[in-house]
Formats: C-alpha cells, structure tokens, sequence
C-alpha cells in the first residue's frame, strides 16, 4: 500500500499568521504520535496571494493509517474524532479557512 498525502491548502487573513502556525504545530505533535505518521511539512506562500497562502502537508504510511486518526472526524459536522481533536481541517478557527485534500502518489 502507498503512502497517503494529506494536503490542506490554508487561507489566513493578515494577522492571523501566528495562530495558524499556533493552531498547526498543535495538531502536528498530536500526529507524531499517532501509528503511521511519516512526516509534515509547512509551507507559507513567498508571494503575495489573497487566497491559498499556506500548505500543511501531512504524510501517513497507508489510508488505513489516517483512517484511523480521523475516524469518526468524517462523520460529524465539526469533524470531531474519536480522541477529541477536531481534523479535516476543521481545528482552525475563523477567519482562518482550510481545504482538505488527500492524494496519493502516483508518480515522481
């Protein structure tokens, strides 16, 4: 089974740079702690964007593997999983927007 790639694509107004950044180291060290966590990586745009201005990348061993740290994340609104974290993006707080996607590798 190939790795899974959880790409949020992330748009924060100015002055909300630090609590994305707050909001995002958060969740990260809750999945470095989850089986099948590989890595994440941060991006913040170098040019100037009124939209999408920052990536969160996050890589899992399998879809099996982020499976069950969203679980029960796809079933509800608040996307409130089964240890209290809200995921798919939804951790962020307003005026902060997220895109959620989940890609995996095809080529190189």
């Amino acid at each position: 089974m190939s790795q899974v790639n959880a790409i949020n694509c992330i748009e924060v107004p100015l002055g909300s740079e630090d609590k994305a950044i707050e909001v995002r180291e958060i969740y990260v060290n809750y999945f470095r702690k989850q089986q099948g966590f590989v890595s994440s990586t941060f991006y913040r745009a170098s040019t100037q964007s009124d939209s999408i201005n920052f990536i969160n990348v996050v890589v899992w061993a399998s879809q099996a593997d982020y499976d069950v740290v969203v679980n029960k994340g796809y079933e509800n609104p608040d996307g409130m999983n089964e240890d209290g974290m809200k995921v798919l993006g939804k951790g962020f707080p307003a005026p902060i927007i997220v895109h959620p996607g989940v890609f995996e590798i095809i080529g190189k």
